[in-house]
């Protein structure tokens, strides 16, 4: 039992630590004049839009812009695991 709870506490500390080398990731996607800036978190640091761009234009951009980063995003996550050694270390 108390090996389990050992487990436990590992890969709470291991998350811990994923989570923080995900912050300083950066990745940024441009759709027809929006640009969208995301951290490993998943969480926008940046958006820029450009002049002159209808309200539609910028919905559509906005949201091509988002959806590509995080495809981009994601990548760089399964990278970033894989790289300190994924979870099959805990059997999943």
């Amino acid at each position: 039992m108390f090996e389990k709870l050992k487990q436990i506490k590992d890969l709470r500390s291991q998350a811990k630590t994923m989570q923080s080398v995900l912050a300083t990731e950066s990745v940024t996607a441009e759709k027809s004049g929006v640009t969208i800036t995301l951290n490993g978190n998943l969480e926008i640091t940046a958006v820029a839009i450009a002049d002159g761009m209808t309200k539609a234009q910028i919905e559509k951009a906005t949201m091509e812009a988002m959806n590509e980063a995080i495809k981009k995003a994601q990548k760089v996550i399964a990278q970033k695991m894989q790289a300190m050694g994924g979870l099959s270390q805990f059997g999943l």
